[in-house]
């Protein structure tokens, strides 16, 4: 069975640790995917204008399954959004703002939304990750779709807020963790996994066609549903586990030497 699609996770997977890729040798790869009819999904909890700006030369043409799938395109065109309706919201932001150890960002269609009142290096922060942000007082009558909430609080208290959460909202959110010592709250079954399930049926793929890669909690899904999955090998050990294979480390373009192999149809793609 031939490759028809390689997705994409991008911090700590597709991204080295200082946010980076090589640019020219992923191009060249870019143009022989085309060539050989592979379609190209990036797939991450980022928002979807902090990812396009990572591929300026092909934003336009390519798919992104943005924020952990509340958010998809293909070459532009809106494909598909989560939303939260305005009850589920405001339930879910009164929860989180009665955490003192957790900063919260409400993550929308039109832009992220985080409280002034946080510290300085918490903004600073996420305008790394969130390339339209804005300041509000709080989270009340926002006029937004909004699909997803991202967390911010210290490593050693991830296990105890997680659970915490699963009690109080698992109707209407599921926290998993990212690549970057936060949470994400998503709508559920609205993760990557579903995202590419969506693309796939647009373009007639299978999931035994698609090669994934990933290195954190809201990658299992994609892995598990994906017939090439590929943990990195910077991956926590329960992530390796849910993987078929294991990818180099995300430092040393490992993304990239798995995709020449896609290319070159060497193992496990011959």
């Amino acid at each position: 069975m031939s490759v028809k699609l390689i997705a994409v996770d991008m911090d700590g997977t597709f991204l080295s640790d200082a946010k980076t890729y090589n640019r020219e040798r992923f191009l060249a790869q870019y143009e022989r995917m085309k060539q050989q009819g592979i379609r190209f999904v990036v797939a991450s909890g980022n928002q979807y204008y902090q990812l396009i700006s990572f591929f300026p030369d092909i934003a336009h043409e390519i798919a992104f399954v943005a924020e952990n799938g509340g958010w998809v395109v293909n070459a532009r065109e809106d494909v598909f959004n989560g939303e939260l309706t305005k009850t589920q919201f405001d339930t879910v932001a009164r929860f989180l703002c009665s955490l003192p150890e957790v900063e919260v960002t409400a993550c929308g269609k039109n832009s992220a939304y985080t409280l002034k009142s946080y510290d300085d290096s918490l903004k600073e922060m996420a305008a790394k990750y969130y390339h339209r942000l804005e300041m509000v007082e709080n989270f009340d009558n926002l006029n937004d779709i909004f699909f997803k909430f991202g967390l911010n609080l210290p490593d050693s208290e991830i296990p105890r807020i997680q659970a915490m959460i699963h009690a109080e909202l698992s109707d209407i959110m599921v926290p998993v963790t990212t690549g970057h010592g936060n949470i994400d709250l998503i709508i559920p079954g609205v993760h990557k996994a579903n995202g590419l399930r969506i693309l796939q049926k647009r373009w007639g793929i299978e999931d035994n066609e698609v090669v994934a890669f990933g290195d954190s909690g809201n990658d299992v899904e994609m892995l598990r549903q994906s017939g090439f999955s590929f943990a990195m090998a910077n991956a926590k050990a329960h992530i390796k586990a849910v993987a078929r294979f294991e990818a180099p480390h995300n430092n040393d373009e490992g993304v990239l030497d798995v995709i020449e192999k896609v290319l070159t149809k060497e193992a496990p793609f011959n």
